[in-house]
């Protein structure tokens, strides 16, 4: 059975680095997404995940029972919200895109489809209100309680409950606008 969040951070502080690799390898790679979807720039979101993780360590809160995850997107929030504000947005080009040959005209297609999809669905979460677009990531795609999510953006899970609704409403519309019917919401 693994061990909680919590037990695995607190082993970290007891001296247990592998404790920590642990929580990197959980956490890691969704607070970069996460990061990246604010910020549009995976090498900074990268950063600033390394940084969350660097001030968590040096902090060493006192963490109550499942509030690691919650602790950690809110202080990556924090940092990419300073980091962001000190900034106007830049978009980078990936060479990495250009690299890739598909192996056959069907999985092109699959591939071009796949993309605009994803395309229509970032463009759309983009006309949102920032509180609802970062309350539909962090349930929809990390997968966060709305008591986590609630911690995260400092709200009540109630209220977590009134922007998530109100966020499926407006994406439903955004989406209809773009040509989709069948957002599944």
């Amino acid at each position: 059975m693994a061990q909680r969040d919590e037990e695995l951070f607190q082993n970290f502080i007891d001296g247990d680095e592998s404790a920590l690799r642990e929580l990197m390898e959980r956490y890691g790679d969704s607070l970069t997404l996460y990061l990246n979807s604010y910020l549009h720039d995976i090498h900074t979101a990268e950063d600033l995940m390394i940084e969350a993780f660097a001030r968590m360590v040096s902090a060493r809160p006192k963490l109550s029972e499942n509030s690691f995850r919650a602790y950690l997107y809110k202080t990556g929030r924090n940092l990419a919200s300073r980091y962001h504000a000190g900034l106007l947005r830049r978009h980078a080009f990936s060479l990495e895109e250009l690299e890739r040959e598909p192996e056959s005209r069907e999985l092109l297609e699959n591939i071009v489809s796949a993309q605009e999809k994803h395309r229509i669905l970032h463009l759309c979460m983009g006309r949102l209100d920032a509180e609802v677009r970062e309350a539909l990531w962090l349930v929809f795609f990390e997968n966060m309680s709305y008591e986590e999510c609630a911690r995260v953006l400092n709200r009540k899970a109630k209220q977590v409950d009134y922007l998530l609704q109100k966020g499926k409403r407006l994406l439903r519309e955004e989406l209809e606008k773009e040509g989709v019917t069948d957002a599944g919401y």
